[in-house]
């Protein structure tokens, strides 16, 4: 039993601090399970939109996600509980107070653009084969937490 006495203003604070909780089968096959919420940047809970939160944590997993990618592969969502198909991601934005936008291209190299309400968010990362007139493969996540530093 912790027997620490916290003051208001910590377990105001606490409240406050994003949580993450994961357990992996096989967390060598899992790699790349790093606590996501390292890089969620502390805000009042109050100023942020649940689209906001929702674009912030998905940097963070897609970024997670790209860590456990080799140079042949890059990350892709795949649509959930529809026949959509696969997106690579190239590209991700919300609208305030509700709307998540992913922009991207499907496997035949179609422009294509998610938008979604986030009462309705589910995603799946995928790994495709980089796309093969890349040098490199593009790493949109490390781009977008760019970007959250930059704000």
């Amino acid at each position: 039993m912790d027997d620490k006495i916290e003051t208001s203003a910590e377990a105001l604070e606490a409240d406050a601090i994003p949580r993450c909780h994961e357990v992996h089968s096989d967390p060598e096959r899992c790699k790349g399970g790093d606590d996501v919420t390292a890089g969620v940047k502390l805000q009042s809970v109050e100023k942020k939109s649940p689209a906001q939160w929702a674009y912030e944590r998905l940097i963070l997993y897609i970024q997670n996600f790209e860590k456990t990618l080799d140079a042949e592969h890059e990350v892709a969502m795949g649509f959930t509980g529809g026949d959509a198909g696969v997106l690579r991601i190239e590209g991700m934005g919300y609208f305030d107070p509700d709307i998540v936008t992913f922009y991207g291209s499907d496997p035949t190299g179609g422009k294509t653009q998610l938008v979604q309400h986030v009462s309705q968010l589910n995603v799946m990362l995928r790994a495709l084969p980089k796309q093969v007139d890349e040098a490199a493969p593009n790493r949109i996540g490390f781009r977008l937490a760019e970007d959250l530093e930059k704000g």
